[in-house]
């Protein structure tokens, strides 16, 4: 297992994401990808991480930065920034233009050959529909 590999291929994802590119998204992650918090309406397997990339680009056009990326064995750490705007809707609420800034951290497993095969998350969720007018 090369961990520097891995890192790339999670720094890849992010790339990715902030292009928009769903094609290089799907060829990333293994057929039977497992998403341990899924987006509501989110699908399964490779398909349903396409969905969640889908669903936030049209809704939040996120921006991500990458502050540090750690790996160890088949688990590569993010910790990321990210700015944005409620473009589209969001957990059924209407665009409201509004802009935000938050950060989290991401887990991911990679197969053997260097495949997103799982992910977990910690997102102060909170404070995003805060800032997005959506809870006060």
């Amino acid at each position: 297992m090369d961990t520097n590999a891995n890192k790339q291929t999670a720094r890849r994802f992010y790339d990715l994401f902030n292009a928009g590119d769903l094609s290089g998204i799907a060829e990333l992650a293994v057929e039977e990808y497992a998403e341990n918090d899924p987006l509501p309406g989110q699908g399964t397997g490779r398909e349903g991480l396409v969905d969640r990339v889908s669903m936030l680009v049209g809704a939040l056009a996120p921006h991500f930065t990458v502050e540090d990326v750690v790996a160890e064995g088949d688990r590569v750490v993010v910790r990321w920034s990210q700015t944005g705007t409620h473009v589209g809707e969001f957990f059924g609420a209407p665009a409201t233009g509004r802009t935000f800034v938050g950060s989290g951290i991401d887990i991911y497993r990679l197969t053997d050959d260097g495949q997103l095969a799982e992910h977990w998350h910690a997102v102060d969720l909170f404070g995003l529909l805060t800032q997005l007018g959506l809870v006060g």
